[in-house]
């Protein structure tokens, strides 16, 4: 039986891994952290709780989990953070900490047959904005985020080691069932406002979790190693579509569109960050975000994924959505 970890296994895409994983009939364990919620871990994985901050807690738990269970097979890096406090802790949670974990498994010598990274499409920034072409994997990175600057830092780290088993998934915005940032567009929509950015033309792309999912087992089952690949659905969006969607399986009869001027969504980005960082906490509207919104391309070229994989997303915007905002409704978040 193949053994799997996946960290970050409580959060929002992991969660997704973890119950595919079980259904697989694989042997599950859900790297988490000591105060993460259980809610979504699915019946029949372990759990092994790792401090990536402390070398000592990782080596000390995975020197147990080797002792006691052997190496695993494969390994899904999920964990991570997309908003913070202080931009600093990007860099020290998605670059240091994750060097920190890769260090640890090649001293055990527990290096996998396979390591998944989940990155990010923000790797890449804003590019071809020019000309709306899309990103490809020979393209130059220009990430403008710190949050894609991070995760940058540790796709640099992994193509480094020259006999790490690496695969890097690149997503473009992730949304489905548990998921929090889209909650609060479709929250607005409810209460009859939706808000855009910018008076430019946007071009969109979105990848529902279940997608992320199926390409996370299509790479283990072809074995490749060595390789990065984008995902999306293949489909390019107005900036108008998701709102749009949401607004229909609501059954809104009116909805107020706003749209803010780049300049006024900088300084509100700004102020928002300042005083949740005097609170000491993430602002789910900061500069990152800002620059997020900001971008116009965010098309990318899934052709590699599609031929090498075997990759055939299942879910358009229009299904996601439904399927989202039905699962919304049913745990009582709408």
């Amino acid at each position: 039986m193949a053994r799997i970890l996946i960290t970050g296994a409580s959060g929002f895409i992991g969660s997704f891994i973890a119950e595919e994983a079980v259904r697989r009939g694989m042997e599950v364990w859900a790297g988490i952290r000591e105060t993460s919620s259980k809610e979504y871990l699915p019946n029949g994985c372990e759990t092994l709780e790792l401090d990536f901050s402390s070398h000592e807690w990782l080596d000390e738990m995975l020197q147990w989990q080797k002792t006691i269970f052997g190496n695993f097979d494969y390994i899904v890096h999920c964990a991570g953070v997309t908003k913070c406090a202080d931009q600093a802790d990007f860099d020290r949670v998605n670059y240091q900490q994750f060097k920190l974990f890769i260090d640890t498994l090649r001293e055990l010598d527990m290096v996998p047959r396979q390591f998944i990274f989940i990155s990010t499409l923000s790797v890449f920034g804003p590019i071809h904005e020019e000309d709306y072409s899309p990103i490809r994997e020979s393209d130059t990175p220009q990430p403008d985020t710190a949050y894609g600057q991070s995760k940058l830092k540790a796709e640099h780290y992994l193509q480094s080691l020259t006999d790490f088993p690496y695969v890097i998934l690149r997503p473009t915005g992730v949304y489905g069932p548990r998921e929090k940032d889209y909650f609060l567009m479709a929250k607005s929509i409810r209460q009859h406002t939706d808000f855009a950015v910018g008076f430019r033309r946007q071009d969109l792309t979105f990848v529902y979790v279940k997608d992320i999912v199926q390409a996370v087992f299509l790479a283990i089952e072809k074995q490749v190693a060595r390789r990065s690949y984008f995902l999306s659905d293949g489909e390019v969006y107005s900036s108008r579509a998701f709102s749009d969607l949401i607004q229909k399986e609501l059954g809104n009869p009116w909805v107020i569109h706003f749209r803010c001027p780049l300049f006024v969504l900088k300084v509100v980005s700004l102020l928002a960050e300042r005083w949740a960082k005097l609170r000491h906490k993430a602002s789910t509207l900061n500069s990152d975000k800002y620059k997020i919104m900001k971008q116009r391309n965010w098309q990318c070229d899934i052709t590699p994924t599609v031929d090498e994989l075997g990759y055939r997303p299942s879910y358009n915007l229009e299904r996601g959505v439904k399927e989202t905002i039905a699962w919304y409704k049913e745990k009582e978040w709408l």
